[in-house]
């Protein structure tokens, strides 16, 4: 695709693993030149993934995961030539991204300000799991740590389980998702902004409903397992075969499930007469619907739920849901022509189309290392200068 919406910037991906790389991922789908600079001995994401040969190689599943279309520089910044290349880099590009723990870019003098005195404007987006101020600035925080304090663990699951982490890393992927949309923001204002990113605050953004709940109504939120608290019926129920998801949360739908399921003595209960009645008398509810759930299998369910136009869909695993023809039609997911580790590897992209076309990356995941050269050509490095700065291991 032509004319993508970041077209023409330049951003710098000084991040590893998950949250910082997602972000450079997606905001080079859109478009923009990312320069991912790691480490002489590269992401961590590298070693990381299903496959134990591809994470021997340096290009585990992990890593090809969020790094298509991004130029790779193996970069030593904590010698003096590593940090010089940086800043040459730096006065070429438009924004940089970094996930260290706060005061890690300052120490190797490659803070904001000193990044904004080599190049303004710059957008300088920092993102770490609490944010740069505050007393847990400092804590180490993982996917695992910010899933137990944004209280994300405490409400999935039902009253009988204990609290139970989402089944990927939400956490990461949120405050990647929250740094590439203020990135994408601040591109446009044309001056130097510093973004601070907490993964913390980003996941307890995304829960909105809860939380107000919480601060306007003193409801605190619980596990309510496949619950909808909402509303009812309104969640997972048990078919011949296995789960049906339905969400009749209008009177409306009710009505016409209650149509659907030949159980006009529902509707005509007075526990269930209005919404307040149906979500206070939801469980006596669920058991009633399920004894005439079970007599069909999903697949028949469905088909009569959906022509009668009621909120239902299957309880599908991630296979099966990429298999759908809705994904599979949208081009969701995107097969790469790649020579390393695989002669082709698969990805996924992003939730929308931009102009009815699939933003898809424009080149395969690189080797570490692997535009280190051209790159360094690029700024005006001769071939000696690069030799040298290999030797002394500023470059790798």
């Amino acid at each position: 695709m032509t004319n993508k919406p970041l077209q023409g910037f330049r951003i710098l991906d000084v991040t590893n693993v998950l949250s910082g790389p997602f972000c450079g991922y997606q905001l080079g789908l859109l478009g923009a030149e990312i320069i991912k600079i790691e480490a002489p001995d590269g992401d961590l994401a590298r070693q990381l993934g299903a496959n134990a040969q591809w994470n021997k190689e340096r290009m585990g599943i992990s890593f090809l995961a969020q790094n298509a279309g991004k130029r790779s520089i193996a970069l030593n910044l904590k010698s003096d030539d590593g940090k010089q290349v940086f800043k040459d880099l730096l006065k070429t590009s438009d924004a940089i991204i970094e996930n260290f723990r706060p005061g890690v870019m300052e120490r190797l003098g490659l803070g904001f300000e000193i990044c904004r005195a080599v190049k303004d404007p710059i957008i300088y987006c920092a993102i770490s799991g609490f944010g740069q101020q505050g007393p847990l600035k400092d804590n180490p925080a993982y996917d695992q740590i910010i899933q137990g304090m944004s209280g994300v663990m405490d409400i999935t699951g039902d009253a009988n389980t204990p609290p139970y982490r989402v089944g990927y890393p939400i956490a990461d992927t949120i405050g990647g998702l929250t740094a590439a949309l203020a990135v994408s923001a601040a591109l446009h204002q044309k001056t130097s902004q510093y973004i601070d990113v907490s993964m913390l605050e980003s996941v307890l953004t995304t829960m909105g409903w809860a939380v107000s709940n919480l601060l306007m109504n003193h409801v605190e939120p619980t596990r309510v397992g496949n619950e909808n608290m909402t509303s009812a019926p309104s969640g997972a129920f048990q078919t011949q075969d296995g789960l049906i998801n339905i969400a009749a949360n209008q009177d409306r739908q009710w009505d016409l499930l209650t149509q659907v399921l030949g159980q006009s003595s529902l509707k005509n209960n007075p526990k269930f007469h209005t919404r307040e009645l149906r979500k206070a008398n939801r469980y006596e509810l669920k058991d009633a619907l399920e004894r005439v759930l079970k007599t069909r299998t999903t697949e028949e369910w469905l088909e009569r739920l959906n022509e009668a136009n009621i909120p239902a869909g299957p309880v599908l695993s991630v296979k099966g849901a990429l298999q759908l023809e809705q994904v599979q039609g949208r081009q969701f997911t995107q097969s790469l022509q790649q020579g390393n580790p695989s002669q082709q590897i698969d990805v996924v992209t992003n939730g929308f189309l931009w102009n009815q076309e699939r933003l898809v990356p424009e080149s395969p995941v690189e080797t570490l290392g692997e535009s280190t050269d051209s790159i360094l050509s690029e700024l005006g490095y001769d071939a000696d200068l690069i030799k040298k700065l290999k030797e002394e291991g500023s470059i790798g």
